[in-house]
């Protein structure tokens, strides 16, 4: 699965994105804005209006009417959730937005889904971006998209590409810069 950004320009901000990610790849998008990265996932999985470019996964662009379809084939891993009805000046989704999407629907739980390191991780930190991952796993879709991971998960995220994923993450961290070939700077 390769999905392209090719001259993407959100609302508000200045700078375009160009970037494609293909199968066992990670590709980061960092910036010293968090709030700003989350927005660049948002917009791959049809969330954000794209003021101009495209979005497309393996040829077909994104729209008002295949957004479904290209979030069918997508994890998406949250930098925080929030409890519904919490009042925030950004307003990250909810446990309830990320769990109501269709494509997070279903989701098969199996002991044997989850790699080992990954349970691991999650049992030894408490960090709600690694038991998030953890979930992500279990959806088991071709496209990972993941906004600001732990350091810690740069290994999972390594494997995850090797098993054929394409991977997307946001992050300021040079141990998760290190593991993508190449990172885009806003």
């Amino acid at each position: 699965m390769t999905l392209e950004l090719n001259d993407v320009l959100l609302e508000g901000e200045r700078q375009t994105i160009s970037l494609m990610v293909h199968e066992r790849e990670i590709v980061c998008i960092s910036a010293t804005d968090e709030q700003r990265l989350t927005r660049w996932l948002h917009a791959v999985l049809g969330f954000e209006p794209v003021k101009s470019g495209y979005i497309s996964l393996d040829g077909e662009p994104l729209t008002s009417g295949s957004a479904a379809l290209f979030r069918s084939k997508m994890a998406f891993v949250p930098d925080k959730l929030v409890p519904e009805g919490s009042i925030v000046v950004y307003d990250p989704p909810s446990v309830q937005d990320v769990f109501s999407l269709k494509a997070n629907r279903n989701i098969p739980i199996s002991n044997g889904i989850l790699s080992e390191e990954m349970r691991k991780v999650s049992l030894d930190h408490s960090d709600d971006r690694v038991r998030l991952l953890a979930v992500a796993a279990l959806l088991d879709k071709p496209l990972l998209l993941v906004d600001n991971p732990p350091a810690v998960a740069a290994s999972y995220l390594l494997q995850q590409a090797q098993k054929g994923k394409t991977v997307l993450i946001t992050s300021n961290l040079t141990e998760l810069h290190a593991i993508s070939k190449s990172v885009v700077e806003l």
